[in-house]
């Protein structure tokens, strides 16, 4: 029974019984757009307090790496989260396999 859409098929997708996950393939996808999103809001950021005031802007200049960083960081610890929990999955099935095998 395969666990991940290692083959790089869709058939996992559309698995029913849910025997399939396409959560540890998709995971990578994710961080890269919680990247590329906490990136935009960052310049985003910028763009409009330099609108407003350049005081503002010069400080956002400052604060929107933090921000970023933060955002980043808090993407990665939840995706590990969720990566944790479906090893834990996988390996508890690994152990009741052996252990119906005796």
């Amino acid at each position: 029974m395969n666990q991940d859409m290692n083959d790089g098929s869709l058939s996992a997708l559309f698995d029913l019984s849910f025997n399939q996950f396409v959560t540890m393939s998709v995971i990578k996808i994710l961080y890269i757009l919680a990247i590329v999103l906490a990136g935009l809001f960052a310049l985003f950021l910028v763009i409009t307090s330099f609108i407003q005031s350049i005081i503002g802007g010069l400080v956002t200049l400052v604060i929107a790496p933090i921000i970023f960083i933060i955002y980043v960081l808090m993407a990665r610890i939840w995706l590990e989260i969720i990566m944790v929990i479906f090893r834990i999955e996988k390996n508890t099935r690994v152990v009741a396999e052996y252990t119906e095998a005796e």
